[in-house]
């Protein structure tokens, strides 16, 4: 223990060994605790563990609930649920907080169902309703099945699946009912004495799918019970998944597991064996509780001793840290995927102003305006040629010899050639005279000269 006395030497504590101290204290002197509470800030982490705050009308405290245990949990918890828990009070060091590991839940209000069924089903059990001698055994053949059950039920299609299945030639005749409910009881007892009274099938399935205790309360009626006992007709009960157990089972002639695993024992003559498994089952069940009983006080020898950090508490600190780290890492990972989203859409901005589409349709128009422009300036520069050709060919036109033709000169020619003197042909030489309008074909008869 630490004092405030100045004689005393001061003990300095890191605050890792205070919060292992604190831990050490709750866990050592509370214990396991039984709590009634409402459940409020439910978080079911991506590792399978919950996380919870119970709390009542003045105070709160925190809760987890790791996956080992809440897999056995039936109901999934919710906001502003009314909940039983046992729990062992602890310390969560990493950030010194103060909890509650939760390894068992169920729903308020249960624990005064069970008190009442245990209440009926013991008085029922001394008035012999459950002996074995009392029941019937299944028939050698069973060729017809009347099934007392929801019509829009799940565990009607589970059986007729398996009957379709393991069984085709075997009739099935319903006797719909409800299931949950009030009006539950009543309906089941009327469908069990029509069933009786017709008596058309071989054998009467009781049956309905799973749920939590109070969905399966209407097949813990006493009247139905009684009924069940009397029938003429066997009577073969699966309420709900294999560890649910109503008062049901207990009274008829042979209790399925499930819808389904009836199903499986109608379709064939199974008696022997379902006896041998009974009995197997009784011993590994006296078995198992024998081995759980030894287990648990070894458990509470060897948790007494431990002085340090439970291996067990000290994983379920770290699937915490592990699962704040988890929730961490995925917002991260959502900023940096907004982060990467925005920049992406300020380039792509970006590139769209410098897009080459846009510089080839700038270059394309001015190339268009180049073009008109050139051709323009070709167009002007021809017309300028043109006028300067025109301009030439009519003063290269005014000294030609055709003009001068036209005048009223002509020219003689000789072999293609011009005759300038009388030297240039002889007699009867053929000559070719041009003038303006054509040529005029000569011979020469005589040369004469100028003197």
């Amino acid at each position: 223990m630490f004092t405030n006395s100045p004689s005393t030497s001061r003990q300095i504590l890191t605050v890792t060994k205070l919060n292992r101290l604190a831990r050490t204290v709750l866990e050592g002197e509370i214990g396991l605790i039984w709590l009634s509470a409402e459940i409020s800030n439910f978080v079911c982490a991506a590792s399978g563990h919950w996380y919870f705050t119970l709390k009542d009308n003045k105070a709160q405290v925190k809760a987890a609930m790791f996956k080992g245990a809440n897999r056995n949990v039936r109901m999934r918890p919710k906001e502003g649920d009314k909940i039983l828990v046992r729990a062992s009070v602890g310390l969560y060091e990493a950030r010194g907080d103060y909890q509650l590991v939760v390894e068992h839940m169920e729903s308020d209000g249960e624990g005064a169902l069970k008190q009442a069924f245990e209440a009926l089903k013991a008085r029922l059990n001394t008035e012999g309703l459950f002996a074995t001698h009392r029941k019937q055994p299944l028939p050698e053949a069973i060729n017809r099945i009347g099934v007392i059950t929801s019509a829009s039920g799940a565990a009607l299609h589970d059986i007729l699946s398996v009957l379709k299945r393991r069984s085709p030639l075997t009739e099935v005749i319903i006797y719909p009912s409800m299931v949950q409910g009030e009006s539950a009881p009543s309906q089941l007892i009327n469908a069990l004495t029509v069933a009786n009274q017709r008596n058309e099938v071989d054998v009467i399935l009781l049956s309905r799918g799973g749920g939590a205790l109070e969905d399966l309360w209407c097949f813990n009626d006493e009247t139905l019970a009684r009924h069940i006992a009397q029938s003429t007709l066997p009577v073969v009960s699966a309420v709900g998944h294999e560890i649910d157990f109503t008062i049901a089972d207990f009274v008829a002639d042979v209790r399925a597991p499930t819808p389904s695993a009836a199903a499986e024992i109608l379709s064939q003559d199974t008696r022997a064996l379902y006896h041998a498994v009974t009995q197997n089952r009784q011993r590994l069940v006296r078995a198992m509780q024998t081995q759980i009983q030894r287990a648990q006080q070894g458990l509470t020898l060897r948790q007494q001793k431990l002085l340090s950090v439970h291996p067990q508490r000290r994983i379920q600190h770290q699937w915490q840290s592990l699962d704040r780290l988890q929730l961490r890492l995925k917002h991260a990972m959502a900023n940096t995927l907004s982060h990467v989203a925005k920049t992406l859409d300020d380039k792509t901005q970006k590139l769209a102003k410098q897009s080459p589409l846009l510089r080839i349709e700038r270059g394309q128009n001015k190339l268009n305006q180049l073009d008109k422009a050139l051709t323009s300036a070709i167009r002007n520069q021809l017309k300028d040629k043109q006028q300067l050709l025109g301009a030439k060919a009519g003063l290269l036109h005014s000294v030609s010899p055709l003009s001068t033709l036209s005048r009223g000169y002509s020219i003689t020619l000789h072999n293609n050639s011009a005759i300038t003197q009388v030297a240039n042909v002889k007699k009867d030489d053929v000559i070719y005279t041009r003038v303006t309008d054509g040529e005029i074909t000569s011979k020469v008869v005589a040369i004469s000269r100028h003197k």
